[in-house]
Formats: C-alpha cells, sequence, structure tokens
C-alpha cells in the first residue's frame, strides 16, 4: 500500500529538522513537544540548558 506524499512526518525520522545544541554542540532532531517554539529551542537537555553555550 502507497500513502500520498505530504509534508507530514509519516515515520520518517530523516526528514525531520535538526539543529545542533548551543551547549554540547551534539544534533538535536524537532520533537513535536518542541513544535510551537522550535525556533527558540536552544539546549538538547536540562543539564546542557543549565551548563549555557560554549561550556560544551
Amino acid at each position: 500500500m502507497t500513502r500520498p506524499a505530504g509534508n507530514g512526518f509519516r515515520g520518517n525520522k530523516a526528514a525531520l529538522p535538526s539543529k545542533p545544541c548551543a551547549a554540547c554542540g551534539l544534533p538535536m532532531t524537532w520533537r513535536r513537544r518542541w513544535a510551537r517554539n522550535w525556533a527558540e529551542v536552544k539546549y538538547c537537555f536540562e543539564a546542557c540548558r543549565r551548563r549555557g553555550a560554549g561550556h560544551g
């Protein structure tokens, strides 16, 4: 069964946006809970947020 093409997730994690963590530099992949504020997300984990940028 073929699914219609669209802009939705459809299980393809490679198609999700990603960006590096400001503290550790590891790539963060988009998460549903970050959907409303993806532009403001800077850190991958709470520990990185506490550490801050430039300390990775």
